[in-house]
């Protein structure tokens, strides 16, 4: 038997970033109709639904009226903080003035809306460890969109890694948006359910 010497291991500095970096290199070619995030160094490859792109869609649609189509994201990966978050929201917005980094990503800091369509293989991410996430990233506004349950699911006021402010309603009913950074009302009354 081989007794390792912990103290005399030099672990390797590598930064999340450029870890993330190359697990997405890994990756790819990433197979079409396929999304795929790195959620706490974990990858989640699942496949774009019909439903959730209708819906994924309509909000896109629908912030068209108080966003420029720049600052509207779909897929487009961003790093969030904490251990290997590499995230590609359904929808996420960002600020007017929101600028990439040099690497060519887009800043976490600069995003204020992220909305997330429920798939089955991914819901625990959603509703778990990317909302902690999202609110430890200061995310104002967290919209989760169930089509199982024909729910939606609005969180705001971020806190640490939890929001302090809760609303779940079902479709049909609009998510009032209009005393948060985003300023509108969405129609939910057009989101088909699974």
């Amino acid at each position: 038997m081989t007794v390792v010497d912990t103290d005399r291991i030099d672990m390797a500095d590598i930064s999340d970033e450029r870890t993330l970096d190359m697990m997405f290199e890994w990756l790819e070619p990433v197979p079409e109709g396929f999304k795929v995030e790195i959620v706490e160094g974990t990858v989640h490859m699942s496949p774009q639904r019909d439903t959730h792109w209708e819906i994924t869609f309509d909000i896109l649609e629908q912030l068209r009226t108080a966003y420029g189509r720049r600052q509207l994201k779909t897929d487009v990966r961003i790093d969030f903080p904490g251990l290997l978050n590499g995230f590609a929201p359904d929808v996420a917005a960002v600020t007017q003035d929101a600028a990439k980094t040099a690497d060519g990503r887009w800043r976490y800091q600069d995003v204020e809306f992220v909305a997330e369509v429920i798939s089955r293989s991914t819901a625990a991410n959603d509703y778990g460890s990317k909302k902690a996430t999202y609110a430890l990233a200061g995310v104002p506004v967290y919209l989760i969109v169930d089509p199982y349950t024909g729910t939606w699911h609005l969180h705001t006021l971020p806190k640490e890694d939890e929001y302090r402010s809760v609303l779940s309603l079902d479709f049909g009913t609009p998510v009032d948006l209009t005393s948060t950074v985003v300023g509108l009302v969405l129609a939910t009354d057009a989101f088909p359910r699974d």
